[in-house]
């Protein structure tokens, strides 16, 4: 168990908000709790008599961050004076008030919750190493247990890199070689189609065996059984039907679909965006908070998001009134989508017991991940032999529902489990290895063991800009020598992976982009880049990898680009420690190579003193030229670049202002791509907005046609 002395201290920053009996910002909120009394307001206000006066004995970036946590976790909210956007000030909600009286937030975290012990090897387990040592060959002890091991509940904890899909596609083989099981009473169960077609390509040798995601698993029984469970037949949904029907709820509210954008996004929220992927988001989301409620068993009308303020009323509408349209219309007409499989699954097999299948040993894969309705499905499977894998590191899905503490509290359930701990990173260089360990060393668990060596290569770049930033990148990829599929760029949000992939585009750079609500189907080809949000590449690597905007805009998130997680604001988890292993499992994809690129005046607070410390010069470095490559946009874009520059240079003389008042070069970039011919089309380019195109548009459009 953890130092709870020290777990509890955020509370001293929630009951010093809550004596100072005015406003504060953040930085007198910081001297205040570090006693600093050349604060001339402290003085000024008598603050040096409060008891909370000099309670934490923190540096200020400890303090920030401590701060940061208890924004991120609603009990401090941020007030902004008058219409000064910039003077913010810190005040404590409700949710943090009561927090005072009856603390729970430090009873989320994983250093209070689990505590990893070492897998004790014995000598029995050395005695059977032995006896199979042809069919278990290189493996290491903990992999040979993990793969071996005849207790009936196993918990194997495989770190980052550690072999987990090695390890439990080698023990399906075990049982079915050396245990004489019986393929077909075997399940094998995870959640993608990546992952079920990886480990049916790694036991295609093998016949009869079940792998499945926990979708197409129950997809597969409620066909089977159509009859006893619906009163007509159903499919599942698939991209147009959510399209149609989100269309149709619109018509029905008497909502039309451009408006929608308006209603639900924040001016934020759509920079960076089209009108069609924030359309894409919003649909995303209602099936998204459908799904959400019904895994839970309650229905949308009947919550009401309690938890919405005002500022979300009209767009919680809006939700609930697309939500209740949906449920309706593919009730009607015989649809359903992944939450329905797994609750009607399980529907199925409580009323017709007779009909749960029987396996004898079920295997669970990213168990981390799993929602309380997925355990009840592997609860009323009720195998005799359990064996889950999965890494509290990575969880990073408790935003739409996952729980972490089914993993953390698999022994209380299962009291006479092994608990097998892989800690041997097979992927990253011992560097690379040092870094991510240092990035979650305050989480209480075992600390990855590197077996490679390799060169030191982790690098911390600051920018002035933006564009200076994502050149600086684009610049690096054209100089290197890999193949595109060991290249990704990673970002925490959308807006950014849409700005690179403009730029990618103008430079002819074949890519892929990944995104929490569109991945490309299909394998990438060895000269395609992956550009990606950290959530869509979990469980893939890369000898070289970029993360892009490290900076405490975007590490931690403060916001969603889904307004309804705002909305529904899930209180299972501690969000400020899940964004941390967000960047942990950012950081945990690079094999050889790690470029951490930022903007503004610090990196994110994520990236402590002790990891600066392991990067050369103290983890910051300026910009380096990239083997000759000039990064300037105009050099990647061409000739059309060029002139846009060129005319863009000559408004801002004439008005003496900024180049940048006139028009970003994204602007540009995106007129340079999309060649537009019409003032309409002009509409869809970002930051063109009306009066930029009756000033502008003839003069762009003339540029265009050359």
């Amino acid at each position: 168990m953890a130092n709870i002395g020290k777990e509890l201290d955020y509370l001293f920053v929630l009951k010093a908000l809550d004596e100072i009996s005015f406003d504060v910002g953040k930085k007198l909120l910081v001297d205040f709790l570090r006693g600093d009394e050349t604060n001339k307001s402290i003085v000024r206000n008598s603050l040096d008599s409060k008891n909370n006066f000099g309670a934490l004995a923190y540096d200020k970036e400890e303090l920030n961050a401590l701060i940061d946590n208890l924004v991120l976790n609603d009990m401090i909210r941020i007030d902004f004076i008058g219409d000064k956007k910039f003077w913010k000030v810190l005040k404590l909600s409700e949710k943090g008030k009561t927090e005072i009286i009856n603390p729970v937030l430090y009873k989320k975290k994983l250093s209070f919750n689990f505590k990893e012990t070492q897998t004790q090897i014995t000598k029995d387990d050395r005695v059977l190493f032995d006896k199979y040592s042809e069919f278990l060959g290189p493996f290491n002890d903990e992999q040979k247990k993990a793969i071996i091991s005849d207790n009936k509940h196993i918990l194997c904890l495989a770190g980052a890199g550690s072999g987990k899909t090695t390890v439990l596609t080698k023990r399906i083989e075990f049982l079915v070689k050396h245990c004489a099981v019986d393929p077909k009473k075997i399940l094998a169960i995870t959640f993608t189609r990546k992952a079920r077609t990886e480990m049916m390509r790694r036991l295609e040798h093998m016949d009869d065996l079940h792998i499945e995601t926990f979708n197409s698993f129950c997809e597969k029984n409620l066909r089977r059984h159509n009859h006893l469970i619906y009163d007509k037949s159903f499919r599942v949904i698939n991209y147009g039907d959510k399209i149609v029907m989100v269309n149709k709820a619109l018509l029905s509210l008497n909502i039309a679909p451009g408006s929608v954008t308006n209603i639900y996004f924040s001016h934020t929220q759509k920079q960076g965006k089209t009108t069609e992927q924030l359309q894409n988001i919003f649909m995303t989301d209602c099936f998204f908070i459908r799904d959400y409620y019904k895994f839970k068993n309650r229905l949308v009308r009947d919550l009401s998001f309690e938890t919405v303020d005002n500022s979300h009323k009209k767009s919680a509408d809006l939700v609930f009134g697309v939500c209740n349209y949906i449920e309706a219309y593919m009730r009607k007409y015989g649809l359903r989508d992944f939450a329905d499989q797994l609750v009607d699954a399980i529907t199925l097999f409580e009323k017709h017991t007779e009909l749960i299948p029987e396996f004898e040993h079920i295997l669970v894969d990213e168990y981390q991940d799993v929602n309380s309705t997925q355990i009840k499905l592997i609860d009323i499977l009720d195998s005799p032999n359990l064996f889950c894998v999965g890494d509290p590191r990575q969880s990073i899905y408790g935003w739409r529902g996952s729980d972490i503490r089914y993993i953390l509290n698999f022994e209380d359930k299962y009291p006479d489990c092994d608990i097998i701990t892989m800690s041997k990173n097979y992927r990253s260089t011992k560097y690379l290895v040092e870094l991510i360990n240092n990035s979650i060393k305050g989480m209480g668990l075992a600390e990855l063991e590197s077996v490679l060596e390799g060169e030191k290569d982790i690098n911390l770049v600051k920018f002035s800009s933006e564009d200076a930033e994502l050149a600086f990148v684009l610049a690096k990829i054209i100089a290197s020598d890999l193949p595109g599929n060991e290249i990704f760029v990673l970002a925490r949000v959308n807006r950014q992976l849409n700005e690179m992939s403009a730029r990618m585009k103008l430079a002819g750079i074949k890519h892929i982009v990944r995104s929490n609500e569109m991945k490309k189907s299909g394998k990438a080809s060895k000269d395609d880049v992956t550009l990606a949000t950290v959530h869509a590449i979990k469980g893939m690597e890369a000898k070289v990898v970029f993360i892009i905007g490290c900076n405490a805009s975007y590490f931690p998130c403060k916001g969603s680009e889904h307004p309804v997680v705002d909305m529904v604001k899930v209180e299972e988890y501690d969000k400020e420690e899940e964004e941390r292993r967000l960047f942990y499992v950012a950081m945990s994809r690079a094999k050889e190579s790690l470029y951490m690129t930022y903007t503004g005046k610090n990196p994110t607070y994520f990236i402590t003193k002790s990891m600066r410390e392991l990067i050369e010069d103290g983890g910051l470095q300026k910009p380096k030229a990239v083997k000759g490559i000039n990064v300037d946009i105009s050099k990647l874009s061409g000739n059309l670049i060029m002139r846009l520059k060129s005319w863009r240079s000559s408004i801002a003389g004439e008005m003496e202002i900024p180049t940048y008042c006139v028009m970003h070069d994204r602007t540009l970039l995106e007129i340079a791509q999309s060649l537009p011919k019409t003032t309409f089309e002009l509409e869809k380019i970002h930051g063109l907005g009306p009066a930029k195109i009756v000033k502008y548009g003839d003069d762009i459009l003339q540029i265009v046609a050359g």
